[in-house]
């Protein structure tokens, strides 16, 4: 379908919802555009380029005047500009809105009753009490309700070294054997924990450390909360292989080194301090990696692929109301007194500044570099040959079977396009997109021409794409802060009162918020969920189902979405039933994990 039957169908469905001078604007784009045309119906299939595609050309001129790069929003890669620009930002907001509006509904009813039975509780006091103010989230928390355990084991060490690898899988790593130690633990301490030197579980391939301690240099001003700066050694134990903490280093004024043997006040603050820097961390890591990425590589292909194009028929599907967030994040999130300056130890302009150091950096920006695999593989927490395997990754666990489906309908997509690697090289429009993508759109560790040669790299790339979206994505967000990810008390945005700069801390509890603060914090990780959306055609299972966009393409496809469609169904059902062992454990947790539930995530970004 013609780009200006496009652009002329959207001001038709969308005028009354959009601002009149985008309307106005869309109009005049519309009619200024408008050459002598070849007449085509709506069910026209999708095809490639052909020898005789000028009209596709002029089409993607035109859209190219309309639809350019401005200034990204709340920094980072180009956020959509011109007039057709504005206008899909209009309409992405308004399906943002729409989901954010009904999610705010039920959220505020969970605070309202909280603030009510505040008193019963007799104030915050202790650890536990904090724990209670969840049981007023029950809408906000559905289906699965606060993951099971969280409330209840949160004590635990093994709780807290098991969320590196499922609640913020992207800031772990694997020292590789003959690396210099970051810091130093004393012989006594790693020996009586592990029985093994730090030297030793270096060599074995058994030590991990996570880095947040850069983060408060990207700092821009106090903030009205603290957070450590914390770094911290984990490791694999030599007697039983579980997955455990060793020490946590504190780099806020001080170089406290804290660890299990330390006092329980101390250590709990310790791991308070650390999850803090985390989620921080995971957010931005999140905002750059999922957000930056799929809109700089989406506005790329929209400035270079056909209306007609299959590909950019399928990432349409995936970056539904994408554009709508980032806009949202800038004016809710970073803005002074925003959710950020109230909730966490770093500021919302700290926020700003960290989130495109780690996009154009490539630490979550890279395209290639953070493919699923690779991204873990480089990390040392998959095939690692020089020590032994995690003995459970539930991240990996329950993203991979999810990941090998839209592989394989990415598949049997790109195969029934192009029958063989030489339609890659000559799809003159798949080579601009190639190269818009490596140029204006600044689209990071983006395939070069060289290397999109072969039907498996572009099958790896929209692979990507849609765990991005997915997977990538709601690992960390959307249901997962409320329900695990930021979870009081072991989880809070910050601390209440300065870093400690000496052990001996003897009530833990002042240095988390008080209960109103407590309640509006909780009341900000619940608007991120998506609970209204499970079970309905807005979940993962149904992320190609979209019946305009299949009955365009060829059966082969439609068949490939139902196997999808099957796939996600069983996967869910095994997610849904999950429950501990006779250990007490799930997935080797001491909480049961059910985040990447195919049919209560969505299949597009949110907010």
């Amino acid at each position: 379908m013609p780009f200006l039957h496009v652009l002329s169908r959207i001001i038709a469905s969308k005028a009354r919802k959009m601002k009149p001078a985008y309307v106005f604007t869309a109009c005049i784009a519309s009619v200024a555009t408008v050459p002598i045309r070849r007449a085509e119906l709506q069910d026209d299939l999708f095809s490639l380029p052909g020898p005789l595609h000028f009209v596709r050309d002029f089409d993607i001129k035109a859209k190219r005047l309309v639809f350019v790069y401005g200034p990204g929003a709340g920094g980072g890669p180009p956020s959509p500009a011109g007039v057709l620009g504005q206008a899909r930002v209009e309409i992405d907001t308004l399906i943002t809105n729409v989901e954010l509006n009904a999610q705010v509904a039920i959220d505020v009813k969970g605070k309202d009753a909280a603030v009510a039975n505040i008193s019963k509780l007799g104030g915050l006091k202790t650890l536990d009490d904090y724990t209670k103010l969840y049981d007023h989230w029950k809408e906000t928390t559905a289906p699965t309700g606060v993951s099971p355990g969280s409330l209840k084991n949160y004590r635990q060490d093994l709780f807290f070294s098991m969320q590196r690898l499922s609640t913020n899988p992207y800031a772990l790593q694997r020292l590789f054997p003959g690396e210099d130690l970051p810091f130093i633990v004393d012989d006594t301490i790693a020996v009586g924990l592990t029985g093994r030197k730090l030297t030793k579980l270096l060599s074995e391939g058994r030590l991990f450390y996570v880095d947040h301690s850069g983060i408060r240099h990207f700092e821009t001003e106090k903030p009205a909360n603290y957070a450590g700066g914390c770094d911290a050694y984990f490791y694999i134990s030599p007697s039983d292989g579980q997955f455990l903490p060793l020490a946590i280093r504190a780099n806020y004024d001080s170089d406290l080194i804290y660890s299990p043997y330390d006092t329980p006040d101390d250590w709990m603050l310790a791991k308070m301090m650390f999850n803090a820097d985390d989620l921080f961390m995971a957010q931005f890591y999140h905002f750059s990696g999922s957000h930056y990425v799929t809109e700089a590589v989406y506005q790329a292909a929209i400035r270079t692929l056909s209306e007609e194009h299959p590909i950019l028929a399928v990432l349409k599907r995936l970056m539904y109301g994408a554009f709508g967030i980032r806009p949202l994040a800038v004016s809710v999130l970073f803005a002074k007194g925003g959710v950020i300056d109230q909730h966490f130890g770093y500021s919302g302009r700290a926020a700003e500044v960290y989130s495109d150091y780690l996009y154009t950096s490539g630490i979550a920006g890279a395209v290639q570099g953070n493919y699923f695999k690779t991204n873990l593989r480089g990390r040392g927490l998959i095939d690692f040959e020089e020590g032994p395997p995690l003995k459970h990754f539930p991240f990996y666990e329950d993203a991979l079977p999810i990941w090998n489906a839209m592989r394989t309908f990415m598949t049997v997509l790109v195969n029934t396009y192009y029958p063989d690697n030489n339609a890659i090289t000559n799809d003159d429009e798949l080579m601009q997109w190639v190269d818009e993508a490596n140029g204006p759109a600044k689209v990071v560790d983006f395939p070069t021409r060289e290397i999109m040669t072969t039907r498996a790299k572009l099958i790896d790339l929209l692979t990507h794409m849609a765990h991005l979206v997915s997977t990538a994505h709601h690992v960390v967000n959307t249901n997962a802060i409320i329900t695990i990810g930021g979870v009081l008390p072991l989880n809070p945005g910050g601390l209440s009162r300065p870093i400690p700069t000496t052990k001996g801390v003897k009530n833990i509890v002042k240095y988390l918020p008080p209960a109103d603060k407590s309640i509006a914090y909780i009341l900000s990780t619940g608007l991120f969920a998506r609970p209204l959306l499970a079970g309905t055609d807005r979940t993962l299972v149904h992320m190609f189902d979209d019946p305009q966009m299949l009955k365009r393409m060829p059966p082969a496809v439609t068949t490939a979405n139902k196997f999808f469609k099957a796939a996600m169904r069983a996967r869910s059902n095994i997610v849904k039933h999950r429950d501990f062992g006779k250990d007490g454990l799930s997935q080797g947790m001491p909480f049961i994990w059910k985040t990447l539930d195919p049919d209560v995530m969505p299949w597009s970004l949110s907010v």
